[in-house]
Parts: C-alpha cells; structure tokens; sequence
C-alpha cells in the first residue's frame, strides 16, 4: 500500500516507516523536523519537509496519493501542554483536523492516529485502566488527543476514511530523544553514560506503563487491516515505578550513584498501567519485549551513538 506517515522524522514514527517498509509498503514521510531529524529516515522513505500547519500540505497528498496515513505528528510533551495549551491546541487538535480535510479531499481509506493511554484517563479510578475508564485528563495534552480522537468519528460519519485509533502506554527504545521532556528511560540513560546524576521528580514510587516502540510499531503495522470497534490500549498491563527503571539502567549502564531529587511536577497523574485485552481480541496484538531486555537494548543504542561512562 502507499502509506503516508506523519511525524515519521521522529522517535516512534520512525520506529513505524521501518515496519512499513520491511513488509514491501511504498512509503512517504512529512515531518517538519521540530522534533525528529533526518538520521531516523530510511532512505527508502520519501520525504516531505513540511508542517502539518503549514500551506503545503496538500503537495504532499498530491504527490505520492497515499491510501493510508499514519498521524503520528505532535506536541507530546505533557509539560510544555500544561505551559503552553494553546500551541498544543493548534498541533494537536487543529493540525489533526487540517490532515483529515486532506485526507477527505484525497480519498484516503485509512487513517491510523497515535493518540495517548498515559495521559486520557486522567488519575485513574481503577487499575489496569481499560478503554471503558472515564476521560478525565489532568493536562491540556490529554484533552486534545481525546478531542482529537472524536475529530476522526466525525469525519468518518461524513464520509471520510476509516480509521483505528492507539491508546500507547509510556513508549521507550532506541532513538528516543534523550534531551527533551519526556521519555525517563532515555533521558536517565544518556546521563547515566555521560556521567551525569539523573533526577527524580517527586518520590519516584509513581508508576508507569512502560512498552517497547519495536512492539509499538508491530501495532501500527497489525492495524493496517484491523477491524476495530473503538480506541485500543497499547501497553504491557504491568506498572513500573520511576525508581524500579533508574535502578534497572544503572545496573544496565554501570551506573553507581544514587539519583537527584526534586518536587513532583504538573499535570501528570500519580500511577497508570492499561488493559489491553482489546487489542489481543480484536488485533491480535500483545506486548513481546520484556522491559529488561528493552531496557539494554536502548542502553546499547545511546551507547553505541558514542555515549560512554
């Protein structure tokens, strides 16, 4: 199939194109490089530097007529959403909408949208979160996936392509970006390598959801043919605490000083982990990557990009 995939520049939409493109897929990547750079692009991948936001959008879907797109461009950072909501409002909400205008307009059968199950539920009021949970987010980002999300039915009920929507735990692996906000597991492991004291942000007992992105991207790939009945959690249905992952890539790395710690931060809920028994029943899909082995494989990859202890 032609597939067009957003944010494909970045760490887990790259993590897609690779997947796409291994199975004989005909490939197209847009990203604006905001977030994602041109050394996670296959170079068997077209590639369109462009924003979603911006006036050439269409030139994209013109020129490569893709019968799926893969809408994994966003402002993911929690933190900067709870700064800055109006600039995620503008990513998130209105450059989803301004893709399925085009996707509208072009005659695109399927859209894939990476949505959030770290951040839609909110605090949860029970525990694995399912798809059924209440939507309370407790941040700007959650609320504009969840928005999003709905954005997807409407088209659909006007016309528009069909679609499946991934609910993803904490994603970590290879190519993660170790310098930003988010992703613990790559920014403990680049400053464990450096040397550096990582820190904690509250008490470091919160959990997390955390899946590997190879697992993650089997997900997109089992979704280009899925029938799904609603949004499907992707995750491992495990929790991890903060303090369980510094403690397992200090081991990995070698690493041999306790962490720094700070106050807890805004807009981020306390523990989540998911159910995800709808996406083993309706796509045959379920987390493979033990978090040992995933953790190592990420520490082997920033070492090898020249990081050392």
């Amino acid at each position: 199939m032609r597939i067009l995939v957003t944010g494909g520049a970045g760490f887990i939409g790259s993590h897609v194109v690779d997947a796409y493109l291994a199975l004989g897929h005909d490939v197209a990547v847009v990203d604006d490089l905001s977030s994602g750079t041109r050394d996670n692009l296959s170079r068997e991948a077209t590639f369109f530097h462009l924003d979603i936001l911006g006036p050439r959008l269409d030139e994209a879907f013109a020129a490569h007529r893709p019968q799926v797109v893969n809408h994994h461009a966003a402002q993911i950072d929690v933190r900067r959403a709870v700064a800055d909501p109006v600039r995620d409002i503008s990513v998130n909400i209105i450059g989803t909408v301004r893709l399925l205008e085009r996707c509208a307009a072009h005659g695109v059968e399927r859209v894939i949208f990476a949505s959030t199950g770290g951040a839609i539920y909110g605090e949860p009021r029970y525990l694995p979160a399912d798809e059924e949970h209440p939507i309370a987010p407790l941040s700007p980002y959650g609320l504009d996936k969840f928005a999003a999300e709905h954005y997807l039915r409407i088209f659909r009920e006007q016309g528009g392509p069909e679609y499946a929507i991934l609910r993803y735990a904490n994603v970590y692996g290879p190519r993660q970006d170790p310098h930003g906000e988010a992703g613990v597991v790559a920014i403990f492991t680049n400053a464990m390598l450096r040397g550096d004291t990582p820190t904690i942000f509250g008490d470091g007992e919160q959990t997390r959801d955390f899946v590997y992105v190879g697992d993650v991207a089997r997900a997109n790939v089992l979704a280009l043919a899925a029938k799904l009945s609603g949004p499907v959690n992707i995750g491992t249905g495990q929790p991890i605490s903060v303090n369980a992952i510094c403690r397992s890539l200090a081991q990995a790395t070698g690493f041999d000083r306790p962490p720094r710690c700070a106050p807890e931060r805004a807009g981020e809920v306390r523990d989540i982990y998911l159910d995800c028994h709808l996406a083993r029943e309706q796509m045959g899909w379920s987390a493979e990557v033990g978090l040992e082995d995933g953790l190592v494989r990420t520490v082997e990859f920033f070492r090898a990009r020249g990081h050392r202890p």
